[in-house]
């Protein structure tokens, strides 16, 4: 059913949230994970691939351990470094690299807060094709 599932992580606590359903989506779905980080500070943004910073040492620091973990459960899974606009990076991944599935968690901004902050999650559903779950954050 999904062959290819893209989780979208921000490196913050909500990840959990879709990182734990996904382990057991893809033990279920015999699935392969792709796990995506988009930095987006000011040197990813300006230099991409070859921006060296805190910010990019972390990313991958993080991206890293979440990869164990699914690696550790058994699961097929990459992990792969964006640079600049999240939303814009996950949709052009998405539209490059195609995924049966794109999992998300959402931080549950309402109304004013999406409003001045936007939202990942919408931009991308409303930009691709493939299906999206997204599970908000408790």
């Amino acid at each position: 059913m999904y062959k290819t599932i893209l989780v979208t992580l921000d490196g913050t606590p909500t990840d959990r949230a879709i990182i734990e359903h996904v382990k057991q989506l893809a033990k279920l779905a015999q699935s392969r994970v792709i796990l995506l980080h988009v930095a987006d500070g000011w040197a990813a943004r300006t230099f991409g691939p070859d921006a060296v910073s805190q910010e990019i040492t972390e990313d991958t620091a993080y991206l890293n351990r979440v990869w164990s973990e699914f690696q550790s459960a058994d699961i097929p899974v990459e992990a792969e470094l964006a640079y600049g606009d999240p939303p814009k990076e996950i949709i052009k991944w998405v539209q490059k690299k195609g995924c049966s599935l794109v999992a998300m968690s959402t931080h549950g901004h309402r109304l004013i807060a999406d409003i001045f902050f936007g939202t990942t999650a919408s931009r991308v559903q409303h930009s691709i094709s493939v299906p999206v779950l997204l599970l908000r954050a408790k």
